[in-house]
């Protein structure tokens, strides 16, 4: 391999990480040799090394192999003519405008996270909005702008989306994403190499703030002190700071209180669990994809319907089937059945099999009516026992393997025919009466949490 060849390849890294990224991370290094499969590269100094190493190897690796290029994995090596010191340390000394660009670099942004590859349903409608108003680069309205979810729901896919957003609007402001992790990690090393000054310097001088999984800061005491100091001074300043979590801020434990109280003060947004219509409109838009890279490949009707029902606990996951699945397709060039389907995802599957309870559910719909529990199982058919047994039945029939005659069983003895009759009623009823529809999200998503 040749340098020419290492500069073609910069240019496809370019299109596929962006422009800051490259200037910051690939620029900088330089081909050294390629020897016994092992692809060595020079930088100036250990961090960029390691950072690029973690955080771009396997693309790096990815591009050499698919050129040709006879490599097994790659090597970073500080050149000759330079100090191994830490980023930080060197950027102190020459030329302030490059080094403070290096240093402003914060985690790399993925292209496929933009609001246009957003799908938007009612979990996630609130958080989109204020995502996209944040993303206008306008006066700051609401300080800071907090989203919180579980594992899989688009807090990170939002958050890369604002950046890119910003970046595209207003080049003029200083944007820094990054994970908790990386301000720790910053922290500490500005700790270790006493330059504490500097990072505060550089932490403060932002516009816009982005911390993604505030949560690993948590029982972290001086990294909290910073990041609690640094929080005040850019408020002071009126400048935009967007943080997610898993959960909400009173509910990460051993964070100080006053951090908590701060990060409540702007705008709380819960990303809720996807409901069958958002995980049917994902994949609906993930397929649009699959057709052009799979031409000619045919999906059977129900497919998508079956996945968007039986995965609903992570999007995730959920994709990573929907890719799996073409995938296999394509390479035995078979249409993608309902059979196929079920052969080709038995494992994830399984995996997403619901655990609920017949009584679980019963007991959940219950206690949302505020009846008893013998009163919904029991013989009468006032409306006030009746709606809710129905409802019982419908998420039943919903959310386990149970048949008919067995959910039945389940309600005091009653006929298959009994309860296929409810099943149908409730069906009709959530098309119309928005009340119904609203119940039943709001029980599905607790029983499902």
């Amino acid at each position: 391999m040749t340098q020419e060849q290492w500069g073609v390849l910069q240019q496809d890294l370019l299109k596929t990480i962006g422009q800051n990224n490259f200037k910051t991370w690939i620029e900088p290094i330089s081909f050294g040799e390629l020897n016994d499969g092992v692809a060595t590269f020079l930088v100036p100094t250990n961090f960029i090394g390691n950072y690029v190493s973690q955080n771009f190897g396997d693309l790096i690796l990815h591009q050499l192999t698919k050129s040709g290029a006879l490599v097994r994995r790659i090597a970073f090596k500080v050149a000759a003519n330079t100090t191994a010191r830490p980023v930080q340390q060197q950027a102190i000394t020459s030329k302030p405008e490059e080094s403070r660009e290096s240093d402003m670099a914060g985690a790399p942004l993925d292209p496929r996270f933009t609001f246009d590859s957003f799908v938007v349903g009612k979990p996630n409608e609130l958080a989109n909005a204020a995502a996209r108003r944040v993303a206008e680069g306008g006066p700051v309205t609401f300080n800071p702008l907090f989203l919180y979810g579980g594992v899989g729901l688009g807090k990170t896919h939002l958050m890369h989306a604002i950046a890119w957003e910003l970046q595209a609007r207003r080049p003029d402001l200083n944007v820094l994403y990054l994970s908790a992790e990386q301000f720790m990690y910053r922290f500490v090393q500005a700790l270790r190499d006493r330059r504490m000054m500097d990072f505060k310097e550089l932490f403060r001088s932002v516009d816009v703030l982005m911390v993604d999984d505030v949560q690993f800061i948590a029982g972290k005491d001086s990294t909290q002190e910073e990041f609690f100091h640094t929080f005040n001074a850019l408020v002071d300043q009126n400048k935009q700071i967007i943080i997610s979590a898993d959960r909400a801020p009173g509910e990460i434990k051993d964070l100080e209180d006053r951090i908590k109280s701060r990060l409540q003060c702007g705008l709380v947004v819960d990303l809720h669990p996807t409901d069958y219509e958002l995980r049917l409109g994902i994949l609906q838009s993930k397929v649009e994809g699959y057709r052009v890279q799979y031409p000619g490949l045919q999906l059977a009707d129900g497919v998508l319907e079956f996945l968007a029902h039986r995965i609903s606990t992570n999007v995730r996951v959920l994709e990573g089937a929907l890719t799996r699945l073409f995938a296999f397709a394509s390479l035995v060039g078979r249409e993608i059945t309902m059979e196929l389907t079920q052969d080709c995802l038995s494992d994830v599957l399984r995996a997403s099999e619901r655990k609920i309870s017949v009584e679980e559910i019963q007991r959940k719909v219950a206690e949302h009516y505020n009846i008893r529990l013998s009163e919904m199982i029991g013989p009468k058919r006032v409306r006030t026992f009746a709606r809710p047994r129905q409802v019982a039945m419908y998420l039943c029939k919903q959310l386990t393997s149970r048949s008919l005659p067995e959910i039945g069983r389940r309600f005091g003895g009653r006929d298959h025919t009994t309860v296929m009759h409810g099943v149908k009623r409730i069906e009709e009823l959530r098309s119309q009466d928005g009340q119904i529809a609203e119940d039943l999200e709001l029980l599905r998503r607790s029983l499902e949490a």
